[in-house]
């Protein structure tokens, strides 16, 4: 990832502007998401530490100054038009995050809230609706973790995580008495990613109008599984797993 080198204006529409002290020695480019440094306050191009504060409304060079020896104007609220990382045209109201000033994508591991889709343009470019002040990251509080590889087992340490799947997962979830809170997300395009959530052999898993038996799985139905579904389970209950929160089409194995 490389944060930009020229001015790149962002097919917006304008709302409301906020000015923010730069950091030293540094250039924030037209169109680029800004981020705060959290120490400092300071504004900087945007990396997956910092508070995302708007699109630089114009260039600003600071390559030759001192902190706060001038300001960034960024336009905090309106829409934008952002190449996405796999946007289709099912993915509106979907969650986007940046992991730098020009890369963004719709995992949120590693990558800092910006705001959800408003409008499909074409492959892999959408318009993004924000607001830098009032919006929040659906998934605040958790710790996320992606997750690429077919299959997992989950453990005391899974606790609190948000568990991304980007592809056909199996997750085997511990016996009962190890008490857990997670949430399994699918992040894959429509119809394409099913995750798996298969319970220990003695338990079954406890939802609404959930009827599994010992030893079944819940499954995010494949050939309608949205990128956003999820279903958040919390174990130590002496049946099994409890399923707190679910979103999208699921179902007991078999």
């Amino acid at each position: 990832m490389t944060t930009l080198a020229v001015d790149t204006p962002r097919v917006k529409v304008q709302g409301a502007i906020a000015e923010y002290p730069v950091i030293a020695t540094d250039i924030i480019y037209e169109g680029a998401a800004v981020g705060l440094v959290k120490a400092s306050g300071n504004a900087r191009p945007l990396t997956s530490v910092d508070k995302f504060v708007g699109f630089a409304q114009t260039k600003c060079d600071n390559s030759a100054g001192a902190a706060a020896a001038i300001n960034v104007k960024v336009i905090e609220k309106g829409i934008a038009q952002l190449s996405v990382t796999g946007a289709v045209i099912t993915d509106f109201g979907q969650p986007i995050y940046a992991t730098d000033d020009d890369t963004f994508v719709f995992t949120p591991v590693g990558g800092i809230y910006i705001g959800r889709v408003s409008r499909f343009v074409s492959t892999g470019v959408v318009e993004v609706k924000f607001d830098a002040i009032n919006d929040a990251d659906p998934w605040e509080g958790w710790v996320r973790e992606a997750l690429s590889a077919g299959t997992k087992t989950l453990d005391l340490e899974d606790t609190g995580k948000v568990i991304a799947c980007t592809i056909n997962t199996v997750i085997t979830l511990p016996a009962t008495a190890v008490g857990i809170d997670v949430v399994l997300l699918n992040v894959g395009p429509y119809g394409t990613v099913q995750i798996s959530a298969s319970p220990n052999s003695s338990d079954k898993i406890v939802g609404p109008d959930v009827t599994t038996s010992d030893n079944n799985d819940l499954l995010n139905t494949l050939a309608t599984a949205c990128r956003g579904d999820y279903v958040r389970l919390k174990l130590g209950h002496t049946d099994g797993p409890i399923v707190h929160r679910i979103k999208g089409t699921w179902a007991k194995e078999g």
